[in-house]
């Protein structure tokens, strides 16, 4: 036995909270809010690097630019599908109304404002509807189950987040084998319905630690995505071998990832539409 570390790129954000605020003041951005705008500011549920420092310093930032902010917790089923519980994921989080400094709203009913041509019904949380603009935060990185163009980020977020149980269970309805079409449909539809949206993507390195911070107008989100997707698998932490006959695990959860052990590292995949990472014979998990 032959003890080997693995190092990675940790290049990170000196000052990620800094780069978030003139990422927001860029144009196409904090100029689509006009003091007295409501502003639906969109977390999910992952254990994402300084979320609630992120959801923070974008209520600090409307709120000087004069706007009225508020959190919805945005992540479909998660928190048992109910209003109480997903509120009590983003205090998990460290997101409240007293450590954010604003209201959370949180609902599980929504409303239907299309329809793919799939027959797929495309749902949005009504308080969304409501509001007079739109941020939606969110990691940008390689889904577990399917691969795309986007995968997982602001239009996952958008599809499925925005729509609820309701609207999560509908993009799924057909199965992985067609997410990678139906989440960007279904995220378009949706922003054609909505208020004003801007999009803030987070890119993370090996080290779970911020290394890029971009503000996106509604119009380049799924262009711009695409391309974060590209650097966010670069710096993914990766197993420098091919093959491996037994792969030990030292923990796993739900914070890390939805598998438990994220696949794009393992090579474990739930299905077949998704690819990459080491062949692994055997994996044990210690308890």
């Amino acid at each position: 036995m032959v003890r080997v570390r693995q190092k990675f790129d940790a290049t990170a954000l000196e000052n990620p909270f800094l780069t978030l605020k003139e990422e927001l003041k860029k144009p196409g951005c904090l100029d689509k809010i006009k003091p007295g705008y409501q502003v639906a500011i969109c977390v999910g549920s992952r254990g994402i690097a300084n979320i609630a420092g992120f959801t923070k310093t974008t209520v600090k930032v409307l709120q000087e630019a004069g706007a009225n902010p508020f959190i919805v917790p945005c992540m479909g089923s998660h928190g048992g599908a109910t209003a109480e519980g997903q509120a009590e994921v983003l205090a998990h989080l460290g997101i409240t109304e007293d450590s954010v400094g604003a209201p959370i709203i949180s609902s599980m009913e929504v409303v239907k404002v299309d329809e793919l041509p799939n027959g797929l019904p495309v749902y949005v949380d009504k308080y969304l509807l409501g509001a007079d603009a739109i941020i939606v935060i969110n990691r940008v990185k390689p889904h577990t189950a399917f691969r795309g163009h986007v995968e997982s980020g602001i239009m996952k977020m958008i599809s499925i987040g925005l729509g609820k149980q309701k609207g999560a269970d509908a993009c799924h309805q057909l199965g992985f084998k067609h997410m990678a079409e139906n989440v960007p449909a279904m995220a378009k539809a949706m922003i054609k319905k909505l208020p004003p949206l801007i999009g803030v993507a987070l890119v993370e390195n090996a080290y779970d630690e911020t290394c890029l911070v971009e503000a996106l107008p509604a119009d380049i989100i799924e262009e711009r995505e695409s391309e974060l997707l590209k650097i966010a698998k670069a710096r993914l932490a990766k197993i420098y071998f091919k093959q491996i006959d037994v792969l030990v695990v030292d923990y796993i959860g739900k914070n890390i990832s939805g598998d438990g052990a994220d696949p794009n590292i393992t090579g474990r995949y739930p299905t077949p539409y998704a690819y990459g990472g080491p062949e692994v014979s055997k994996m044990v998990a210690i308890k």
